[in-house]
Formats: C-alpha cells, sequence, structure tokens
C-alpha cells in the first residue's frame, strides 16, 4: 500500500467500521419509511370516461396527455356514461371516473370507498327536437314544456348514462307517463344518426358543451333545443340541478347562434377515485383538472371550477390542497417524481434524522476506540512480561526474546499520523522495560 495510503491523518478503514452500524441503522429506518409510505405512484390507472365523441371522452384524452408527462400512463376505459362509471368505479375496474351528480346512487355508505377531486363542470340536460316533428305533432315549430311531447319519439340514452333516470323524474314532476312516448335508449352515436334521419323526433343526454356532439347539434338546420323556461323551478325541486343560461350568440358570434338565450337545467359533473388510489395520483389529477376545467366557459366564470362544491363523496385531502393552492412549491422547480419522494418523505426522513443525530455522537469515540485499541493491547503483554520477571528474575533472558519479538510486531503497526504520539510512547516503554531486564541478564 502507498505510504501516502498509510499515512494519513484519519484511517478509512476504521472510519468505515465505526460509521457502519450507525449508517445501516439510518438506511434500515429509511427503508422501512419508504415501504411504509410507499411515496412513488403506481405507472399505469384507469380512468372511466364516457361513449366516445362525448365530452367525458375529450377530457379523458386530456388528462392522459398531461399525466404522460409526468411518466403516467392513464388507460382510457369507455362506458355508456355517469352511472356505468359508478358502478366501475365500484367493482375495482378503473382507479378514477367521471360521475354526474343525481344521476347515480352515491351515498354515505360509499364515504369509505369512494373520494371526490372535486367538480369539475355543469353538464346540462340537453334536448335537441327536429322542427319538422314540431310541426307535424304540434302544428307548431317549437316546443315550449316537456309536457307538449306525448306521442313524440324520444331517444333518452343508455341505462349507464344516467340521463333516464333523470328524465324520468323530470317527466314524472310535469305528469306526462312515459307510456304516452315511444322512448328508445340507443347509444348516443347511432341515436344521433337516427335522429338526423328523422327516425327519432327528439334526442336526450346530458354532456358538457365541449362535445363534438353538442357542437355539431347546436349547428345543424331544422335542429332546435328546448328552453327550460322553469330552469329555476327544477333547482329549487332538484338540489343537484343548477339553473344555466346559454347566452345568445355564444355558439357562433357571426351567425348569432343561438338566436336567443336559452335557459337550462344542469348537474354538476366531478372526478371520483377509489380511496386506495394512490395520494401522487389524486394530486397530479387535481392539478391537471385546475388547468383543464379552470378557465371560462358558456356556463362559468374563470377560476369557478373546480370546485369543492356539490360533492357528493368526501373531498379528497390532496384535491382540496391542489384546487386551493396549486401546485406544491417543489414541483414547480423539480420533476414530479423527485418532487413528490421529498414531499411525501421529508417528515420521515426528519423524524429520522432526529434519532440519527444523537447517536451520530458515539461515532468519534468509537473510532478513537478502534485506532488506540492498535496500541493499547500491546500494553496487557507488556505488563505480564514485566510481572513475570518480577516472580521469576532468572527469566530475564526470555523475556528479553518476547520483548524483541513484540517490539518487532509493534513496528508494522500503522496509525494515522494525529496517533502516532502514542505508538511511539509504546515503543519506548518497551524499551524501558527491556533496559529494566537486561540488567539482570
Amino acid at each position: 500500500m502507498p505510504k501516502t495510503l498509510r499515512y494519513t491523518l484519519i484511517s478509512l478503514r476504521e472510519m468505515l467500521a465505526s460509521f457502519g452500524p450507525f449508517a445501516v441503522l439510518t438506511i434500515a429506518l429509511l427503508v422501512a419509511a419508504y415501504w411504509w409510505l410507499d411515496p412513488n405512484p403506481p405507472k399505469r390507472v384507469v380512468l372511466a370516461t364516457g361513449p366516445d365523441q362525448s365530452a367525458y371522452a375529450e377530457f379523458g384524452k386530456r388528462y392522459a396527455e398531461s399525466l404522460a408527462r409526468d411518466g403516467i400512463t392513464v388507460e382510457l376505459l369507455s362506458s355508456e356514461g355517469s352511472s356505468a362509471n359508478l358502478e366501475l368505479l365500484r367493482s375495482g375496474r378503473a382507479d378514477l371516473g367521471f360521475v354526474q351528480g343525481g344521476t347515480a346512487d352515491v351515498g354515505y355508505d360509499e364515504e369509505d370507498s369512494l373520494t371526490s377531486l372535486g367538480s369539475l363542470f355543469v353538464e346540462p340536460l340537453w334536448l335537441f327536437y327536429r322542427e319538422d316533428s314540431a310541426r307535424r305533432l304540434r302544428k307548431s315549430p317549437t316546443v315550449n314544456h316537456l309536457a307538449e311531447l306525448a306521442g313524440w319519439r324520444v331517444n333518452v340514452g343508455t341505462a349507464g348514462s344516467g340521463v333516464p333516470r333523470l328524465f324520468a323524474t323530470l317527466l314524472e314532476v310535469n305528469r306526462l307517463d312515459p307510456t304516452q312516448m315511444s322512448l328508445s335508449e340507443l347509444e348516443q352515436t347511432p341515436a344521433t344518426v337516427a335522429f338526423l334521419g328523422g327516425e327519432i323526433d327528439a334526442l336526450v343526454f346530458a354532456s358538457a358543451p365541449e362535445s363534438l356532439m353538442v357542437q355539431m347539434l347546436l349547428q345543424t338546420p331544422g335542429v332546435k333545443l328546448l328552453d327550460f323556461a322553469q330552469s329555476e323551478a327544477y333547482s329549487r325541486r332538484f338540489g343537484y340541478l343548477t339553473p344555466v343560461v346559454m347566452p345568445q350568440g355564444v355558439v357562433d358570434l357571426a351567425r348569432n347562434i343561438p338566436t336567443r338565450d336559452v335557459r337550462l337545467v344542469a348537474s354538476t359533473t366531478s372526478l371520483l377515485a377509489q380511496s386506495r388510489t394512490h395520494p401522487a395520483i389524486l394530486q397530479l389529477f387535481a392539478q391537471t383538472a385546475t388547468g383543464l376545467h379552470g378557465g371560462s366557459g358558456w356556463f362559468s366564470k374563470a377560476g369557478e371550477y373546480p370546485s369543492l362544491e356539490h360533492s357528493e363523496v368526501p373531498v379528497s385531502p390532496e384535491a382540496s390542497r391542489a384546487i386551493k393552492s396549486g401546485a406544491p412549491f417543489l414541483q414547480r422547480y423539480l420533476p414530479f417524481w423527485l418532487a413528490n419522494l421529498i414531499e411525501r418523505m421529508w417528515l420521515a426522513m426528519g423524524l429520522i434524522l432526529a434519532l440519527a443525530l444523537p447517536l451520530s455522537r458515539i461515532v468519534p469515540p468509537l473510532y478513537t476506540f478502534r485506532i488506540r485499541k492498535r496500541v493499547f493491547r500491546w500494553y496487557a503483554e507488556l505488563r505480564d512480561v514485566e510481572q513475570r520477571f518480577e516472580t521469576s528474575p532468572e527469566k530475564a533472558p526470555d523475556l528479553v526474546e518476547q520483548l524483541d519479538a513484540m517490539e518487532s510486531k509493534v513496528e508494522k503497526v500503522v496509525v494515522p499520523l494525529s496517533y502516532t504520539d502514542e505508538l511511539y510512547a509504546l515503543r519506548n516503554n518497551i524499551h524501558l522495560v527491556r533496559k529494566k531486564l537486561l540488567r539482570k541478564v
């Protein structure tokens, strides 16, 4: 070994040996904390969306694109709609899903199994009808109330969308027996094709205005949208409904579509998740929701959504913090995985350091002991030689030979430069004992 490594101020070997148990304990505590806290989220989650070309499907694609930047793969699971999404969450086939208020049985018994990431947007109940059907059935191009739909062919959507249940409730309060109408439950796309082909007189579905189907129907000649003149009354009767107004010209200002304000009733859609979903995933989705739904729209002002209100299940703490405060401080400057690791481990690391710092004080004394042991271990043999000489002086020649062998071994002892005084003191003491023995030889 080169002298530059042998003769140093410290002994790396003894330093590692002294620090080793302390390091092993600290690492073991960190591993245990990591296992218990499980800070890193899964790389894949399942989001239940809705029918193809629906607003749910479009929003699902945007969530997937956003989370992909943080290394999370979002698998989009198509469904019939809100009620179907709730069943997918209950069965465990989906981790998150869009669920519309009032269209599914979400009760207090699900507080432990489901959590909300906030209300995202309002979904009006769109009732489009054919103008020629109104002329044929009512002798008028306009329908003013639900009660005027007796005898019409109306598609109310699939049971999984939740709309049939909501529409049935509205028919009931309008004292209109469903048997007076020809109701169908086709999926949205084939129902729209049948509607445009004249096989259906009216089309009912709930969707955000971002839906491509809504945008198309609002600009289709010969198709009209029912004005819910009693929207305020509906909202007073049913707490999950909200009156909204689609302003004149909001669809197309140049063509002035619609030609007047249209009153609608709407329910609020929330993003629900299983309670066991990783907190970091909930945080990412809530942060993404703020960016996707925080702007102004046809029925909301900028910053109005996502909202912590109108939730039928408890809002998760992660979503609450994200909606109120935005992205955490560290995530603004560090990659998500690193910021998330620090955020979820900092308390455990603080506690471990608080425990480790007092324990670390034993490292310097232990290091000193291990270095001095290289020297002091020889004093036991030296004292034994001296005591044997006092009891048996005639053995002095043999004891001198033993001292010579000891001194030869001591000369090979290496200690850091800061401890050489003790090594030379040992060699000097060996010399003193030898002189004592030689006087009797």
